[in-house]
């Protein structure tokens, strides 16, 4: 993988950056689950596209998990369609709890082949975590992400996604999400997103119960 995005990154520079999208994003999201009892945040995020081919990504989430502040981060680039499918990634995600002292760090390579009606990810996410300035544990845990479209066309799409991970968190394989998700573009430059997920716990492989659920809803603006 390391290899592809250094001989992408040859290629970018040898034909010149060319910005071809540019997007911005805010969403705000409520969580109910058995944990903390609730879960709300407000995020916002952006990306860049460089010649129809290359992306970063990255975005900050601010708000309250029970009665504690949490803060989430990430940072993405990616490189793709190859082939019209492949998509080649690496994202960095930051998870902070700092009235629990927890902080988790996360690296997560992907490869992900992605179709209008279909598509799905996986990589290895290699995550460290610390609680009161302890000694730091590290795990690696397999990501998936999978996607299925009902409506697929340029103004509207409607599916289905299960998933372990998202744009700002890593779950354990046990921790997985099913979701509906749709988005409606309104013109051009606006559209609409709305998303929402049942929540599942668990550690070991997909053996889970139910968690929570919750709903995700913002827009974009695209130029």
């Amino acid at each position: 993988m390391f290899i592809i995005f250094f001989l992408a990154l040859q290629n970018l520079y040898a034909n010149g950056p060319e910005i071809t999208c540019i997007e911005l994003g805010f969403d705000f999201r409520g969580e109910y689950n058995r944990s903390f009892l609730y879960e709300l945040d407000f995020a916002a995020q952006g990306s860049i596209e460089l010649n129809d081919l290359y992306t970063f990504r990255g975005g900050v989430s601010l708000g309250a998990t029970g009665g504690s502040f949490g803060i989430k981060a990430f940072t993405r680039a990616e490189a793709g369609p190859v082939f019209k499918l492949l998509h080649f990634s690496l994202a960095y995600i930051y998870n902070g709890l700092p009235a629990y002292g927890a902080h988790t760090h996360t690296l997560l390579p992907l490869v992900s082949v992605q179709g209008r009606w279909a598509g799905i990810s996986a990589g290895p996410s290699f995550r460290f975590t610390r609680y009161f300035g302890g000694k730091p544990l590290f795990e690696t845990v397999l990501s998936l992400w999978g996607y299925v479209n009902f409506v697929s066309n340029d103004n509207l799409v409607i599916g289905m996604s299960l998933a372990n991970y998202n744009d700002f968190y890593i779950g354990n394989m046990g921790s997985y999400s099913l979701g509906v998700n749709s988005f409606i573009r309104i013109n051009d430059h606006w559209s609409i997103n709305n998303d929402i997920v049942l929540l599942q716990s668990g550690s070991i492989g997909l053996t889970a119960s139910f968690y929570g659920i919750a709903y995700r809803g913002g827009f974009r603006y695209t130029w």
